[in-house]
């Protein structure tokens, strides 16, 4: 049962291990970054980060996708979290239902468009917002469980 899925360049962080987890009552956490899941220091960095009562996965986009479709957990509270809109683009398209995309920090270096001060995009994220959008996925600007949602507006 997915009941995050969340999109921050900082992955694992205080916001998401304890206000996102306690909010959302997560049993695991699901990273869901192709160079995190091949680099043990990464792997390791964000197992310190996650909270002692949830559990965490690492993987690449191909390996999550077929862990969720296959009911792998199915029995859990998963909170999905990846850097990039193009990564929820990829599991959408292998059939991962979500009920909703939270869009939290975004950085980029090649900045086109800046919607606030914690989220700036360049276009490709534009683009994967756009296909996100285009396949009925709702999104929502909302750094903490505390702050009002705000329909992601392209």
């Amino acid at each position: 049962m997915i009941v995050g899925a969340r999109i921050d360049f900082r992955l694992i962080h205080g916001q998401v291990a304890n206000l996102w987890a306690h909010s959302r009552q997560v049993s695991r956490f699901m990273v869901v970054d192709d160079e995190a899941s091949a680099d043990d220091m990464q792997k390791q960095v964000l197992r310190m980060a996650c909270p002692a009562t949830c559990r965490l996965s690492v993987l690449s986009v191909e390996k999550a996708a077929a862990n969720i479709t296959a009911g792998k957990y199915d029995a859990q509270r998963l909170f999905i979290v990846a850097r990039k809109p193009e990564v929820f683009v990829r599991l959408v398209k292998t059939g991962v239902k979500m009920d909703e995309l939270i869009v939290g920090n975004m950085t980029t270096k090649d900045t086109v468009k800046k919607i606030n001060r914690n989220l700036a995009c360049d276009q490709g994220d534009l683009d994967a917002f756009a296909e996100l959008q285009e396949a009925g996925l709702p999104m929502v600007i909302q750094l903490t469980p505390q702050d009002n949602p705000e329909k992601l507006v392209l």
